[in-house]
């Protein structure tokens, strides 16, 4: 059997510092990778995963659904709605270039799994910079974004509350006791979607984990990040950590 293939597009970036010793200075840059633990555990399972990084997926994303059905399901982590909106050609040379959130939107409509995970450029993300909200993307994702900052910090940790069935292949083998998260993005539950798992009760038990259809696609929402820092290293050396974002991925590319 053959794998399936899967886009996952974001989770990397560049940090700059300036280091002071005394009256001298001097700068220095860092590229980081978010999705590390991700990619490893999903390494030679069911799934063939293209990590495309957010510098690159500003070019590469695909412009055609040719290229875009090319993937069974494509997700999204940490990658702001401007990155896919602005093609160099359009922001460096003023050209005209597909509108890359509504060929997702066509994509999903036509048969194609779209995950979005959490992150600081995820939903509508900090300072409501990921800019997901009243977009075509958000057309076909479970939730609504928020129009304002939707991040909610959880330093003190939390506990995931399961409430969707044990049955459910997203959820079968995980049992009720998850590991604790440091945070999540806000979000709003659309009609006719299923909440599979909440935070807290003292965060107002809102989603973590929600499944969806639009057209003939599927598509999910997990609120909180992959990895470090709202993922904490428990839940990534959790025996269900593999395990659940494999099942997401198997239930976005199943076909009804």
């Amino acid at each position: 059997m053959s794998r399936k293939k899967v886009l996952l597009a974001g989770e990397s970036w560049v940090s700059t510092a300036t280091h002071i010793k005394g009256f001298d200075q001097f700068p220095t840059v860092t590229y980081h990778t978010g999705a590390d633990e991700l990619l490893a555990a999903l390494k030679d399972g069911p799934f063939d995963v293209t990590f495309m990084p957010a510098h690159e997926a500003q070019r590469n994303f695909p412009q055609t659904m040719e290229m875009l059905s090319a993937y069974d399901a494509v997700v999204l982590s940490d990658l702001g709605a401007n990155t896919l909106l602005l093609h160099p050609d359009t922001w460096v040379h003023s050209k005209p270039t597909p509108n890359r959130l509504r060929l997702l939107r066509d994509y999903v409509g036509n048969g194609g799994g779209l995950l979005m995970f959490g992150g600081y450029y995820s939903f509508q993300g900090i300072n409501g910079g990921a800019r997901y909200h009243k977009t075509p993307v958000e057309d076909v994702l479970p939730v609504t974004c928020l129009p304002v900052d939707d991040r909610v910090e959880v330093p003190e940790g939390y506990a995931p509350v399961v409430v969707g069935p044990q049955s459910h292949p997203i959820l079968k083998g995980l049992g009720k006791d998850w590991p604790i998260l440091l945070g999540f993005n806000e979000v709003m539950v659309k009609e006719g979607a299923e909440v599979l798992a909440t935070v807290s009760s003292d965060y107002h038990s809102m989603p973590l984990l929600v499944t969806g259809k639009y057209g003939k696609g599927r598509t999910v929402a997990w609120t909180s990040d992959v990895g470090p820092h709202w993922l904490p290293p428990g839940f990534i050396a959790w025996n269900g950590y593999k395990t659940l974002f494999e099942q997401m991925l198997g239930w976005a590319t199943a076909r009804d």
